[in-house]
């Protein structure tokens, strides 16, 4: 007789009721909350049904300091939420220069990518987000790179009729021979 494997156990209706406040804390960014709760014990990396974790949704709603609690207090930048993606590519896609930069000055990869292989600096180049494509440039992010059909940052702010980001990506193509 083979053992079945225990059911995950069942939250009831006040845990539930807490953790969707918790994630709301994320979303509106109450940095002083987050921070009063993690500092109770409650993990930085918790994630949601979506496999949102808590950063991601700092960053990606634009929230600076509950982000910088988050990651002062264990928060992954490199987690990934169910779809692949991750805190950097977020805010990239947001045109948030400033949470770029804290998020690439506490770990995030420059280089990491969604499973179909589109990177933080394609995300910037295709918004024409230029700032954001300096400093990720400027971190190492590769201008060669292709996702998995071969789009590179370049093809993708073509494709998107960018103005200023196809510039700067070729500039940074000639410093790569």
């Amino acid at each position: 007789m083979t053992e079945q494997p225990s059911p995950k156990p069942e939250l009831d209706e006040a845990a539930l009721a807490f953790a969707e406040q918790v994630f709301e804390s994320a979303r509106t960014g109450d940095a002083q909350r987050l921070a009063d709760l993690l500092g109770r014990g409650l993990p930085a990396n918790i994630r949601n049904h979506n496999g949102d974790s808590l950063l991601m949704l700092t960053s990606y709603h634009g929230h600076l300091d509950a982000s910088r609690v988050l990651l002062e207090n264990g928060g992954d930048p490199q987690l990934r939420n169910d779809k692949g993606q991750n805190p950097l590519a977020g805010a990239a896609f947001k045109g948030n220069l400033e949470m770029t930069r804290l998020l690439l000055d506490h770990g995030a990869d420059v280089e990491s990518a969604t499973p179909d292989g589109k990177t933080a600096l394609m995300m910037a180049a295709m918004f024409n987000r230029a700032e954001i494509v300096e400093l990720l440039l400027a971190h190492g992010a590769d201008p060669r790179r292709a996702d998995i059909n071969g789009v590179t940052a370049l093809t993708a702010a073509q494709s998107m009729g960018a103005q200023d980001t196809p510039e700067l990506i070729t500039e940074a193509l000639a410093g790569c021979n």
